[in-house]
Order: C-alpha cells, then structure tokens, then sequence
C-alpha cells in the first residue's frame, strides 16, 4: 500500500481539476433547473389566475337572478382566454 501512494500523488492534479470541472457543471445543472422550475411556476400561476377569473364569472351568472344567463354564456364564449 506504501508503494501506490506514490502513484496517486502525481495523479491528484488532475483528479482535482476533474472534480472542480464536475462540480461546476453540477452547480449549473442546479441553476438552470431552478430557473426552468420557476418559469414552470410562473406559469402555473398565470393559468390558475386564469382559471379563478372565470369561475368567478361563472358564480355570478349563476347567482344572478336578474340577468339572461344564455348572453352571459355567449358573452364568456366571445372572451379571448388570455
């Protein structure tokens, strides 16, 4: 065992700077996938704003006696989604 210490110690140079290699790459894995996840969020978000606007409207169509439901309906069609 005394003998390959020896052989490893030359090695560690490069050992190092392949680890310094991959742990960058790993830290920019991280960084990217955070961004992706918070895009991906962001967007959830909007869709789910999106979502609550319209049940709303939907709520008061029907708990609004004093309006024609069917133009509310078709008004709701009309709408662009964005």
């Amino acid at each position: 065992m005394g003998d390959a210490i020896w052989i490893l110690i030359p090695l560690a140079p490069f050992l190092l700077a392949g680890f310094a290699i991959w742990s960058k790459h790993q830290q920019k894995m991280i960084e990217k996938q955070s961004e992706m996840t918070a895009e991906k969020a962001a967007q959830y978000a909007a869709h789910t704003e999106r979502l609550e606007a319209r049940v709303r409207v939907l709520e008061r169509i029907a708990t609004d006696r004093g309006v024609d439901v069917a133009e509310e309906i078709e008004k709701l069609r009309d709408a662009p989604l964005n």
